[in-house]
């Protein structure tokens, strides 16, 4: 078992160009030539493990990495000892640090979980990192983005029936590249409602289990609510969730029902290794829209990034097009004008947070042994 939970939770590991799904996979199914929607298709583990790496490269080129791997380390011990108690451990779980003031974090398929520097910067201590890695370990393990795409129409992402699945089974490589197109516009969109409510609780319930303060989530929200309280519309994290109340209230009610409840916050032990200071969001570095940086064309650049999401999928807002925000190799032209955020411009300053310019991953391996022996440091279960 030791054995196993080392190799699984081996994080932020780099990763190489992967074979197609179906060459690893053999025999899965037959060609789908009758498909129409996605949900049509063979979606493997694996199929959802690559599609994820796509949309974390995305994510990375946009935003950059915080090079440092102690951070990461960090970041990794607490989201491995969430990732344990969820309903899929054995996963290739990888926590991953964006270098961007921008408050914000992203659940990708398969396991990958990121956080911004910006977001650690907000956060007091330890039991309010468990409560933000454990909503978005949740939006993984319940397949929130996977379920949403299944609803699409294959026409609509450009993707022909017979082509879709490999002969061999899994998906073809083209179907999987515009499907993560598809996957890292929600990603960044954000999920609705009954998501958001689903991933507080269950997140609120495995970082419980694991011994911390069970309303870590809630007092981040809550000081992400006051510095969202002058803008005029939603924001990062805000874009595409449940009112506040509604969230906070349920968040309160869940916690009363937990016994026991845990009690560890380890603010000490988060400050030893977290030491970012936040901006406030008139602060935050923008990347103007329709600049060079947000309109991609990077290396790797591809149409299917910008496949678009139903009307009813994506967040309303004003004078800004997710379209344009994230491409495949979308890193950020000299050209790209970027300023102060100016307070609320109809624009989703924190999403639209200038980032890095080095999107490699940070080598982060971690064992059992490792696991425990932070857990036994915190007093953790």
């Amino acid at each position: 078992m030791k054995q196993m939970m080392s190799r699984v939770l081996a994080a932020a590991v780099m990763l190489g160009v992967a074979a197609p799904a179906w060459a690893q996979l053999g025999m899965l199914g037959k060609v789908a030539k009758t498909a129409k929607t996605i949900a049509d298709l063979n979606i493997s583990e694996q199929d959802e493990y690559e599609i994820g790496a796509m949309v974390s490269e995305k994510i990375r080129q946009r935003y950059g990495v915080v090079q440092d791997k102690s951070v990461h380390r960090y970041v990794t011990l607490v989201g491995a000892t969430l990732a344990t108690r969820s309903s899929r451990p054995n996963i290739k779980w990888q926590f991953i640090v964006l270098d961007t003031d921008g408050v914000n974090a992203f659940a990708a398929p398969g396991g990958f979980v990121h956080i911004t520097r910006g977001a650690l910067a907000l956060l007091d201590d330890e039991a309010e990192l468990a409560g933000v890695l454990g909503h978005e370990i949740i939006h993984i393990t319940e397949q929130h983005t996977i379920k949403a795409i299944k609803k699409s129409k294959m026409t609509d992402l450009g993707i022909e029936a017979g082509a879709a699945q490999a002969p061999g089974g899994g998906l073809g490589q083209a179907a999987m590249e515009k499907i993560a197109g598809k996957a890292a516009e929600m990603v960044m969109a954000g999920f609705g409602r009954n998501e958001e409510l689903e991933s507080d609780n269950k997140g609120l319930a495995i970082a419980n289990e694991a011994g911390y303060q069970p309303l870590g989530l809630s007092g981040f929200l809550m000081r992400l609510q006051e510095r969202n309280k002058a803008s005029e519309e939603k924001q990062g994290l805000f874009a595409s969730h449940p009112e506040m109340k509604e969230r906070l209230d349920k968040l309160a009610s869940r916690a009363k029902g937990l016994s026991p409840a845990g009690t560890a916050t380890l603010a000490e032990r988060y400050s030893k290794f977290i030491a970012y200071e936040p901006k406030p969001i008139t602060e935050v570095a923008q990347v103007e829209a329709g600049a060079a940086g947000l309109a991609g064309g990077g290396k790797t650049g591809d149409k299917s990034a910008t496949a678009g999401t139903k009307e009813e999928e994506k967040p309303k807002k004003r004078g800004f097009g997710l379209g344009n925000l994230l491409k495949p190799g979308g890193e950020e032209k000299k050209s790209a004008q970027v300023t102060g955020s100016g307070g609320s411009r109809g624009v989703d300053t924190e999403r639209n947070a200038k980032g890095g310019s080095n999107p490699a991953l940070v080598a982060v391996n971690i064992t059992a042994a490792d696991i425990a022996a932070f857990k036994k440091e915190g007093q953790l279960k």
